[in-house]
């Protein structure tokens, strides 16, 4: 998965840094990440390539700090591409992309935060923890989206969807956590609204950040609790299906918690 970047460790820990001359910057306008592109790989300019006072301190990876730059800039050797085209790298590790992802959940909140959401004036970056401060008392901390990803098991055969709009590969039931829900209950709420099943049996298997939309996702594995007729949200879904495992379809690429969930039931006995 994105995160799985051993043995490179990343320290996302707060530190009220500046910059040097070898620190990593990354630059996003809108959707737009400026890096050097060859092939299918990616690098990331430094400060002394691209300057600049507006500058924060994000992470450090290895030992290297990297911080995020707003505002237009440019270096030698960089272009930009959005964030659909760096998704569809396939880079020969994962680190650069988790760089990216995490930076770019940052980026966008820090981006959507520049005014207080209570009084309208602009806000400060806070020096001790990472939060962003009003004059008018109100504090700000990284949003963070729980959601569930779900893969429903009916002996040998797996529910597999595909969403009608965005992402067109293989994929599970999921969904957004809301207000006063435990996320056993996403799960069964989602397999209900989605496919129309009843669930049991419902077993946490693993967590991933996914910082391109600010999501943290949890995984779960279930079984289909009685009817298994499929009810598909024709709004929602193009496709809903029970696939034997040895069918399953996995998407183009390992990073994501989803793709993992569907080769371990593939490739399960």
């Amino acid at each position: 998965m994105i995160q799985d970047i051993f043995p490179s460790r990343m320290d996302i820990s707060f530190k009220n840094k500046i910059p040097t001359d070898d620190s990593v910057v990354l630059s996003f306008t809108g959707d737009g990440l400026l890096a050097r592109y060859e092939e299918d790989d990616m690098s990331f300019p430094t400060f002394k390539d691209v300057g600049g006072e507006n500058v924060i301190y994000i992470f450090s990876v290895d030992g290297k700090d990297f911080f995020l730059r707003f505002g237009e800039c440019s270096c030698d050797g960089c272009t930009r591409k959005d964030m659909k085209e760096v998704r569809r790298l396939k880079t020969k590790i994962n680190r650069e992309l988790f760089e990216v992802f995490t930076a770019y959940h940052l980026y966008t909140w820090y981006e959507d935060n520049r005014f207080c959401g209570k009084c309208g004036k602009k806000t400060t970056y806070d020096t001790v923890e990472r939060a962003l401060n009003c004059e008018c008392g109100n504090k700000i901390y990284p949003r963070i989206n729980p959601a569930v990803i779900i893969g429903i098991r009916n002996g040998d055969r797996l529910l597999i969807t595909k969403y009608r709009t965005g992402y067109g590969h293989s994929a599970l039931v999921a969904g957004f956590t809301e207000i006063g829900e435990t996320l056993e209950d996403t799960v069964r709420r989602e397999v209900m609204e989605e496919v129309g099943l009843k669930v049991k049996n419902i077993t946490y298997y693993k967590s991933q950040p996914w910082g391109v939309v600010a999501d943290l996702l949890a995984g779960f594995y279930c079984d289909v609790d009685g009817d298994d007729e499929i009810h598909m949200d024709q709004g929602e879904l193009k496709y809903a299906e029970w696939v034997k495992r040895e069918d399953i379809e996995l998407q183009p690429n390992d990073i994501s918690l989803t793709n993992e969930m569907m080769k371990v039931f593939k490739n399960s006995k």
